[in-house]
């Protein structure tokens, strides 16, 4: 440290865990009716992870917390601030933080700060900053902060259905992280819009939503031009800095919030016309000449024109395919894991890439709808094991996790969907507890009592966890 205070301060740990029940795109777009190669080319997806009638966003985050603090050897008593980000509502005013926090009662570490942040698919960001400016202030108590970014996203039965996911992603923060944030580069654009949300509190499911997630939602809320506003004030703090225009070519990897991964696509090609538009050096003389044509459109209307979409997906795909294409893994096969979904998306960078990684620049784009947003950085480093680039591969073990996931079909899909559905708000009822594509230790749900209190236990542990104050049978 120099002067005292905490230097490269970031991302020192990862783990994720996501359901074992998933459902194919394809077989879905044969049960829905829909067009061949609508879900999987329209959207860009292959899979979708989905939380059964024994798990929801407290039991993964049990499980992702506990998890963590087991691989990486991780006292409990040396977390000092946990924050949780989710959009999916459990209730309105205990947090799910505090259901983490009989974790840490078992080791009599009950000075732990932080709480929720619930905003969209923003609320993991929200409490990855909260985590990182403890850190770096004057409250720092020299502990480590632990961020959870958890939701099950579920849809109305229709088209924006197949946009779905489920996951829940860890973080712990320090100083001397391997992923370091670049904090004075980070651009923020927030803004009153009606894109999505969800004011039925009797349902989980987004109440208004026409279509905007199936083709209007690029052109009518807010990305494109979100994209070039917030791409210009975080390059600008850039050329600020550095004494030069930001261009693509100064990252090494681009990192995306992915509803789905048609909109990353997207989205990408929106930065690459950004760029052509700046005149940077990235843009190649024959795509220039491809988008020489849509120089004199206004602003508007580049984001209406179909022809500029494509032109622009065409010329940046090689970029694409060596900048993003390593974050889409996860995304494309879990689905939109809203708060989630971002980190999900890195820890495929990590997984493809952790050999390669040191030194880089990954960009982080991060998006809720209502709307809140922010691009920000992380440069990578050498880290000291636990906290090593390749450490963190081996823990997150993506491979492995996916290969052993379940696959449901469509109409158990359904099935089960119906049946959260009927108990969302609900109490005095048992669940299956059905723990038989549970792996040992993870947690699951056991049943809500009559006064609406949640019960957890873990699988190969008999005694359940009391949703109030009850303690977690044998801890670690």
């Amino acid at each position: 440290m120099e002067s005292g205070r905490p230097k490269d301060v970031g991302i020192l740990a990862m783990d994720i865990y996501f359901p074992p029940t998933c459902v194919q795109q394809e077989a879905l777009e044969g049960h829905d009716g829909a067009s061949k190669g609508k879900y999987t080319i329209g959207l860009g997806q292959d899979c979708m992870a989905f939380c059964t009638d024994v798990e929801d966003v407290i039991s993964m985050s049990l499980t992702v917390v506990t998890s963590l603090l087991k691989k990486y050897q991780i006292d409990p008593k040396q977390i000092g601030r946990l924050e949780v980000g989710s959009e999916t509502v459990i209730d309105k005013s205990k947090s799910i933080k505090t259901w983490i926090m009989q974790i840490f009662e078992e080791y009599d570490n009950t000075d732990v700060e932080g709480v929720d942040s619930t905003n969209a698919c923003y609320g993991g960001t929200a409490a990855l900053f909260n985590c990182v400016n403890w850190v770096e202030s004057n409250s720092w108590d020299g502990r480590y902060g632990l961020v959870v970014c958890t939701d099950s996203g579920v849809y109305a039965e229709g088209p924006a259905r197949p946009t779905g996911g489920a996951a829940a992603v860890a973080m712990l923060i320090g100083p001397n992280a391997p992923i370091s944030f670049e904090s004075k580069y980070r651009g923020t654009h927030m803004s009153h819009v009606y894109d999505f949300y969800k004011p039925n509190l009797a349902s989980e499911y987004p109440s208004p939503f026409p279509g905007l997630l199936m083709g209007s939602y690029l052109r009518h809320a807010t990305l494109w031009p979100l994209i070039l506003v917030i791409t210009t004030t975080a390059a600008s703090k850039f050329e600020k800095f550095e004494g030069k225009q930001f261009s693509i070519s100064d990252s090494d990897y681009f990192v995306f919030h992915s509803p789905y991964n048609k909109l990353v696509q997207k989205g990408f090609a929106r930065l690459y016309f950004n760029d052509f538009l700046r005149n940077t050096s990235v843009v190649a003389k024959d795509a220039k000449e491809k988008l020489e044509p849509f120089t004199k459109l206004s602003g508007d209307e580049s984001y209406e024109s179909r022809d500029l979409e494509k032109a622009s997906q065409q010329v940046a795909k090689p970029l694409y395919d060596a900048k993003v294409q390593p974050s889409t893994l996860l995304p494309k096969q879990l689905g939109n894991m809203y708060t989630a979904s971002l980190y999900a998306a890195f820890a495929s960078v990590i997984h493809n890439k952790h050999k390669t990684l040191v030194g880089q620049r990954i960009v982080m784009f991060s998006y809720g709808s209502g709307l809140t947003s922010t691009m920000f950085s992380f440069k990578l480093q050498n880290g000291q094991h636990p906290f090593s680039l390749p450490n963190i591969a081996s823990v997150l073990n993506v491979s492995e996790k996916l290969e052993r996931r379940h696959v449901v079909s469509p109409e158990k899909f359904v099935e089960t969907l119906k049946l959260m559905e009927h108990r969302y708000g609900a109490k005095d009822f048992e669940t299956s507890r059905d723990t038989s594509l549970l792996t040992p230790g993870t947690f699951y749900l056991v049943n809500v009592d009559s006064m609406y209190r949640r019960y957890y236990a873990r699988k190969n542990v008999e005694e359940a966890t009391h949703g109030e104050n009850g303690s977690l049978a044998n801890g670690h």
